[in-house]
């Protein structure tokens, strides 16, 4: 792998240990601490765990040798799907972080960019130290104690997690290709350096590695100590209801609908839907009662600057936001029924305050909404908006622009939680698999609670094909998950292209999406497979140049 990962594993426990324990520093420099130690008891490889909680989140080079300030993990990777798809739209020129090049499909497609080279790294740092405790349990001479199932529980769906990652970002769709022959990525079993992994693996088999991996998970949680309840912090461990969520996703990403449908079901019983009132409060909490899983962010790891809301959020105090407001597909939001309280998320008359706006209408010089007659009703909507929603004078305004994702001090640089899962998702899941087996009273009655909910004037009996059914679930994944990034992968599994320009258009900007603004559909563009490192094809002996996508 990697030549950090060769070094990786024992530095990464160090660190853990260090940053986690001072008990356990006053007994042992933590230069001394050695891979042996860390995984002698279940206290330690909790460390471990907590450890690898703290890595989705973090600066990378905080806790991974060789990391780069510039991408705190899952805070970049979890908006980079809606980014990357077309979702999460630019209305002007900034590039920090390389947010705009994302978009404009500059950075995957190329091996020498810090996104192709840091999720490759993250993901299987994640897997090294998941099998360093794997490894460990399986050696079979430890108590087989309800903590420890919880921990090597927690191992196997991280690793089935990583994987899945990897395998969905650096190779063909299992729906769109030939996954029993399609390159997919390398295996690694290994726990001790040097690290070295198999040559690339077919698709089908990384997802065997996925299944067999989230059936130990759940095996080992069936018998493990229950995850904790009541705090920000607990929502960050994996329990058997993340482990079914990722079930769901893996059996929807592969076309095995039963799976997908029973195992969504599972996941979500003890996640209510969110009412209104949550929905609307800026997903910026794990507490949110549909939360399934999320990284509690702390603010002592200072992602202020490299945060989900730095680079989502529209009321984030960073130039990223102020001079770059994102807004939503507006073909999207003018299908949002008025009746439907999540319309309410998109500011569609907001005035467009920003004279470096990429559709060049910034400014009351260009202003082009009848609902503003004089300058003066502009400018004092303008300072209302900034009133209700909590940014500062700085930040701009634009047609369309979102305030979903909200930090919990609006107009700060708060980091706050990421979300990675909730039932919503899983409800939408269960309804796509039904209408995909032509079980269309099925799906309906999955998304009537989800639908009913969000819409007071909500029939879903209207969507009784196959066809208007699947059309009315991509709307609805589109609406419900906004932002959340699941749009990337989504596209991919339903073949549909990327088209800003289609049905009156999206409000994105040609001049400024270039490459981004239209891509082919995924089935016959090798565009959407992101490239492997060229550190990896340099490190890796089991690759060659032939193994590169194309």
């Amino acid at each position: 792998m990697l030549r950090n990962i060769k070094y990786l594993s024992l530095v990464f426990l160090v660190f853990t240990i260090s940053a986690c324990s001072e008990d356990f520093l006053e007994t042992k420099p933590t230069d001394a601490i050695s891979a042996a130690d860390a995984l002698a008891t279940e206290a330690n490889m909790a460390l471990i765990i907590n450890g690898m909680h703290r890595a989705m989140y973090s600066q990378s080079q905080t806790v991974l040798p060789g990391g780069t300030t510039a991408r705190a993990n899952e805070h970049y990777w979890v908006p980079m799907g809606d980014n990357l798809a077309g979702g999460l739209i630019h209305s002007a020129n900034a590039n920090n972080l390389s947010w705009r090049s994302v978009a404009q499909w500059l950075e995957h497609t190329d091996e020498t960019t810090n996104t192709t080279r840091i999720l490759w790294y993250h993901r299987y740092n994640i897997i090294a130290n998941a099998n360093s405790i794997i490894n460990r349990v399986e050696a079979g001479d430890l108590p087989q104690t309800p903590r420890l199932l919880e921990i090597v529980g927690q191992a196997y769906a991280y690793r089935a997690y990583a994987y899945m990652s990897l395998v969905q970002h650096f190779a063909k769709g299992y729906l769109i290709g030939t996954p029993s022959s399609d390159p997919g990525v390398p295996l690694l079993f290994a726990s001790d350096a040097p690290f070295t992994s198999a040559p690339r693996s077919t698709v089908q088999e990384i997802y065997n590695q996925i299944s067999s991996d989230l059936e130990s998970a759940i095996t080992s949680f069936e018998s493990g100590s229950a995850r904790s309840t009541g705090s920000a912090f607990d929502k960050a461990n994996l329990n058997i209801d993340v482990a079914y969520g990722l079930k769901a996703r893996m059996a929807l990403a592969t076309g095995d609908w039963a799976t997908a449908a029973a195992s969504a079901v599972t996941a979500r019983q003890d996640y209510p839907i969110m009412g209104e009132g949550d929905w609307k409060s800026g997903f910026n909490t794990t507490l949110l009662p549909e939360v399934i899983w999320g990284s509690n962010v702390i603010t002592t790891e200072t992602t202020f600057f490299r945060s989900y809301f730095y680079l989502a959020s529209n009321t984030f105090n960073g130039s990223q936001v102020r001079n770059n407001p994102k807004i939503a597909d507006r073909r999207l939001v003018d299908a949002i029924p008025e009746t439907d309280y999540r319309k309410d998320v998109f500011l569609v008359d907001a005035p467009n305050s920003n004279t470096s706006a990429s559709n060049g209408l910034g400014g009351w010089s260009n202003n082009t909404n009848p609902k503003y007659t004089t300058e003066a009703e502009f400018d004092a909507e303008i300072e209302r908006l900034e009133a209700e929603w909590g940014w500062t004078s700085r930040h701009n305004t634009h047609p369309y622009m979102h305030v979903k994702l909200r930090q919990k001090v609006p107009g700060g640089i708060e980091p706050d939680d990421i979300i990675y899962m909730r039932s919503s998702e899983m409800y939408l899941i269960e309804a796509e698999a039904k209408a995909m087996m032509g079980d269309i009273p099925g799906a309906q009655e999955a998304l009537r609670p989800l639908g009913e909910e969000r819409d007071s004037a909500y029939d879903v009996m209207q969507y009784n094909t196959q066809e208007n059914m699947m059309e009315h679930i991509k709307f609805q994944r589109a609406l419900e998950l906004w932002g959340e990034g699941f749009m990337f992968q989504d596209k991919i599994r339903w073949d549909d292209p990327i088209d800003h320009a289609a049905d009156g258009g999206s409000g994105a900007s040609e001049v400024l999406y270039q490459a981004g603004f239209f891509q082919d559909r995924p089935s016959v563009n090798t565009d959407w497979v992101f490239k492997i490192p060229q550190a990896e094809m340099d490190a890796n002996p089991n690759l060659t140049p032939a193994d590169q996508n194309p």
